[in-house]
Formats: C-alpha cells, structure tokens, sequence
C-alpha cells in the first residue's frame, strides 16, 4: 500500500483504502480501479492523496512513491466546516452533480451511497440563499448531463417548494431527497431509448414509463430517507385528475413529495437543453405549468412555486424575447410572470403584450 498525489494517478489503479470527503462521507470504496470520471469526482472534492496498491504505483510510476499522511483527516471539524462555508454555491452544486453521475453510473452494481450524497446535499443547501430556478445556469452543461442536473436543480427547487409551501422543517430535506432521486429508475433503462434523438416507438415509451417502478425498487431498501421519497420516485409523473402514470392515482392518493416533484421536474425538463429539444423560458415555462395546474398538477403548489420564484423587486434588468433589455417596474400578482418593463424609457406591459415575454432575468437586486 502506498500514498500517492492525486496528480500522479492514472485511470486504471486500485484504491487500497477508502477515500473520504473533508466531512468524513465516504466517496469511493477501498478496491475501486479507478476511471476517468472518479479522477474527476477526487478532484472536485480537493482529495490530495489517496491510498493505492503498491504493484500499481509502481507499475505507473516507475518507483514507489514516498509514505505520506493523508490531508483528508488531519482537518479539525471546525476547519471542515469553515472550508464549507467559504465555497460557492457553484463549487458545491457541481461537487453533488458528479457524486450524483457516479452514485447514477454504480447504482445497478453497488448500494446508494446515500450518507455521501446526504452530507453534499447539505453543503449545498447550505448557500440555498444564493439559488433562485429562473436565474441559475450550471457552470458546465452538456446535453448528456442532462439527467444529473435535472435531479439536482429538483432536489434544490423542491426544497425551496417545501418550504415555501409551509410543510414541517424534518420534511424540507426529505423533500430535496425526493427531488434528488425521482429519476433514479432511468439507471435500469436501455440508454439507447434514454438518450433517444428521435420520437419513441410505443414499446420505447413503455419502457421508459417502467423508469418510476423501477426508481421504487432501486430505493425500497435504502435507509435514511422516508416512504415519501420512495413513493415520489413511483409517483412523480402521477396528475391529480387521475391521468398520470403509472398507477393513474388520484390527487389524494399522491404524496405530497411527489406533487412538489411533480412541479419542479416539469420546470427543469422544459429550461435545461435535452438532447432532442432545447431550452426554453423559465417565464414561459412557468405560464405552461399555470395552464397545466388546472387538473392536472397541485394548484395551491403551483401558485406558491410561481409567486416565490418570480418574487423579484422592482428594478430587476431582465431580456425580452425580442433581445430588448429592460427594468421590471411593476408586477401585478395576478400576472406575476408577465411584469411592467421600463425599455428606453417607455413601458412595456407584457399582459397586453402577449408576443413578448422575458426570456432571462440579468440581474436582480
């Protein structure tokens, strides 16, 4: 066994000890052989030196490093929680995004690391002050990645929509957990129909349904979250009017979990770009989920989820769909989605003018 900088490691060399986070969660396991993407899961979480096998050290690196102490455990937890606290929400969401896409990549062969990714969620939320689902762009996107940003923008939003919503402080979490994991089925689908281009065939569209059972079973036997979470992950695509799937349940038979998912799912899927179809306006997004709510979706949450996430004070900058840029003067909370915009000095009522929508928020005070 040997310590060796993370700098000096190599896709193909097995860890000989677990690797920790600086808050003690475990993130890969002793015997991993490591590939690409956990070099880049390592050097997201700042691990300096892991423990390998001796043979494979030397085998990559000609000679047998020195013995040197992992810097993992000799911070105080003080120090861990400071180095916390001094990140960025950016540096924390992309540091859950790739445990996310490992945890996603492993779920078939191993157990969920579920305490790992509890205490990355926590580092998250932690700067939740600094999300808003209408403004926040991933540093790094690629269509690929889509599933994993998905089911973290969900996890934050439908924390947000716990909260805002006036549910119990213990379910606030749970709720992020329910966001986190609601597409975890999609591990057990053939990827040929989930990152399909093209419309699916009918059989394909079945199998695709199949993603919320198959999110229950991966998730019946993981501990530390609750039925809720476990129910979302088969109810999520459930409407209140009983037309959902896959069980056509009723809006009383659907966990509220699943109804906040329900809600933030449908935002992030039509404002993050997807393989087969692009981004579109988080304002116009939200005017679909408005229309949908009548029968479809819980419409005390969407209400709540509409007017908390365009809750902007006046003199906000934002674009409108004709590339104006423009100052929110005035919202009417009837039309929350559709404000008074000052461009070159003359106001824009969106409510009149229903050709025209925001189409990003620049800035806002």
């Amino acid at each position: 066994m040997a310590s060796i900088s993370i700098l000096e490691l190599k896709p193909g060399i097995k860890l000989s000890k677990d690797v920790h986070t600086s808050l003690g969660g475990l993130l890969l396991h002793k015997g991993t052989v490591l590939l690409p993407r956990d070099l880049d899961i390592l050097r997201a979480f700042m691990v300096q030196y892991v423990e390998v096998d001796v043979s494979d050290a030397d085998a990559r690196n000609g000679s047998k490093p020195p013995a040197q102490k992992s810097l993992l455990n000799e911070k105080a937890p003080t120090e861990q929680v400071v180095s916390s606290k001094n990140s960025t929400f950016h540096d924390e969401y992309d540091k859950l995004l790739l445990l996310v896409k490992s945890a996603n990549q492993s779920v078939i062969a191993a157990d969920l690391p579920i305490y790992e990714l509890r205490n990355q969620l926590e580092a998250t939320i932690v700067h939740i002050k600094e999300y808003n689902p209408l403004m926040f762009t991933p540093r790094s996107m690629n269509e690929y990645d889509y599933i994993y940003h998905n089911a973290v923008l969900c996890a934050l939003s439908s924390y947000l929509l716990s909260k805002w919503s006036g549910l119990q402080q213990k379910d606030w979490m749970q709720a992020a957990f329910a966001g986190l994991f609601h597409d975890i089925g999609n591990t057990k689908v053939d990827p040929a129909i989930l990152f399909k281009p093209q419309p699916l065939s009918a059989a394909e569209s079945e199998e695709m349904r199949r993603h919320t059972t198959y999110g229950y079973q991966i998730l019946k036997n993981v501990t530390a979250i609750n039925e809720g979470v476990r129910l979302t992950a088969l109810q999520h695509h459930e409407k209140v009017d009983g037309s959902g799937y896959p069980l056509r349940l009723d809006g009383s038979k659907i966990h509220v979990y699943a109804k906040i998912v329900g809600i933030t799912d449908i935002f992030h899927a039509m404002t993050l770009n997807r393989i087969y179809r692009k981004s579109q306006s988080p304002y116009l997004v939200l005017e679909q989920i408005h229309s949908e709510a009548f029968g479809k979706l819980d419409p005390a949450l969407v209400q709540t989820f509409i007017q908390k996430a365009t809750e902007f004070h006046n003199g906000t900058m934002v674009r409108l769909s004709n590339d104006q840029v423009g100052e929110v003067v005035f919202t009417d909370r009837n039309n929350p989605t559709r404000p008074m915009v000052s461009v070159a000095g003359e106001i824009v009522n969106l409510v009149q003018q229903r050709h025209l929508y925001i189409d990003e928020v620049i800035s806002s005070n």
